[in-house]
């Protein structure tokens, strides 16, 4: 499926994505919930439920760093400072460092307000903004609005595929 092309489709399918996902993990037991694997029953970085949602919480962190600077008129760096698209690696093993230790249910609240604090940046423009390829020189040849799809719903989907082994533990 194609990305969103209006506002509106961005927001419901963000909206949709998330409610989807944290569904799903409110639905997990908490045994289930609060585990450590070790044998990448996840992914190879990501070890607990925890570790993805943060994941999903410091881009939304870094996206909205971004977009402060490249909206104030400044260059930002993609993906974050020092780092490039390339070093992805690098960067998702730094967040997963960051959050060590982090339960699951401080996870979900730092998740939950910083989708909405990203939500709140796509609601302030109109579909012309988000969606005109090179209206501000911070995207480059994109959009604003694919910017915010990749971050939030287009994230919320891995995670959520990420995840998703683990109903299979259920009993």
């Amino acid at each position: 499926m194609p990305g969103p092309a209006t506002k509106k489709e961005l927001l419901d399918l963000s909206e949709k994505n998330f409610s989807k996902l944290l569904d799903f993990i409110n639905e997990l037991p908490d045994d289930i919930k609060n585990k450590t694997y070790t044998h990448d029953e996840l992914n190879d970085r990501d070890k607990t439920v925890s570790d993805v949602i943060c994941h999903l919480h410091e881009w939304h962190v870094m996206r909205i760093a971004w977009y402060k600077a490249g909206i104030s008129g400044e260059k930002p760096a993609v993906p974050v400072l020092s780092y490039s698209m390339q070093t992805l690696p690098v960067i998702n093993r730094r967040i997963w460092e960051k959050y060590q230790g982090t339960d699951v249910k401080k996870a979900i609240s730092l998740f939950k307000e910083s989708h909405k604090d990203v939500m709140a940046l796509i609601e302030k423009h109109t579909d012309d903004e988000l969606f005109t390829r090179k209206k501000y020189p911070m995207t480059g040849s994109t959009t604003l609005g694919a910017y915010f799809y990749y971050n939030t719903s287009s994230h919320y989907v891995w995670a959520f595929k990420t995840l998703k082994p683990l109903k299979k533990m259920v009993k």
